[in-house]
């Protein structure tokens, strides 16, 4: 019964993470057509940085406010990511 706490999250510092994170995946899925099976793990490993790079920021960000492990930074970046998709 009692209310759960606000956290406000300024999204700011993730703009450019998120826009570069997205390119890499554009990449990485037009790569699986044509690509060779090494230049697809390079573009794969590239999309893996920049998801641990934002997962990192998120840590950063809510450090003092919440407590959370690496998994689940990993995991709040991937749905802050989501909600950022134009359809």
């Amino acid at each position: 019964g009692d209310p759960h706490g606000k956290v406000l999250l300024s999204l700011t510092p993730f703009r450019r993470i998120i826009k570069d994170y997205f390119m890499i995946c554009e990449s990485y899925y037009d790569a699986i057509k044509t690509a060779a099976p090494a230049q697809i793990e390079a573009i794969d490993m590239g999309r893996r940085g920049l998801h641990n790079e934002g997962s990192e920021t998120l840590k950063e960000r809510l450090s003092g406010k919440i407590e959370m492990d690496f998994d689940t930074a990993r995991r709040l970046f991937t749905l802050i990511c989501v909600l950022h998709i134009k359809g």
